[in-house]
């Protein structure tokens, strides 16, 4: 009876340690990569502003190239909602919250299969010269507890972070080319 009891307290202690971290833990994170464009910023922008876009440069959208795509609206604007059901990528809508012509654009991302989630991406263009273009993509979020102490165990930067970056070096080959 000893051995189960002192086995007992061990799993209970493996079990609250993650749920006391997770208390002191942040909820939020921010994942963001740059690129510069051979291309005037306008002409980035007109081209990132409009989500049927992205399968031709998004990591996501390329690792499920059979997914079925749904598009509501007039791409390019404030309430342009796509969306997504594929095999690889599950399912799940993003839809554009905000535009600054010429400088950003706000999405909002609800995934809904394989697991439930909510987050914000945005693209911005700064013009390095009238031939070149910065295009930043970041993504925020929030994890709630205990999730949030995925956080602590999961590098979202190193995550996400490759993820934005694969697909911004192919929107650079696109938009150069």
């Amino acid at each position: 009876m000893k051995i189960v009891k002192k086995i007992l307290i061990v799993i209970a202690i493996l079990i609250a340690i993650p749920l006391i971290v997770a208390l002191f833990t942040t909820k939020d994170y921010t994942v963001e990569r740059e690129v510069t464009i051979n291309k005037p910023k306008q002409d980035v922008f007109n081209y990132i502003k409009l989500l049927r876009n992205q399968p031709n440069y998004s990591k996501w959208a390329m690792d499920d190239p059979n997914a079925k795509m749904t598009f509501t609206g007039t791409d390019g604007t404030v309430g342009f909602l796509s969306a997504w059901d594929g095999t690889k990528s599950g399912k799940g809508e993003q839809q554009i919250t905000g535009i600054a012509d010429g400088s950003r654009m706000d999405v909002s991302l609800h995934f809904i299969k394989p697991m439930e989630g909510k987050a914000n991406a945005y693209f911005t263009t700064d013009a390095v010269s009238p031939t070149q273009t910065k295009v930043k993509w970041g993504m925020t979020g929030k994890m709630g507890y205990p999730m949030n102490f995925m956080l602590v165990v999961m590098n979202m930067d190193k995550m996400l972070g490759g993820e934005l970056a694969i697909g911004l070096g192919n929107l650079k080959t696109v938009l150069e080319k």
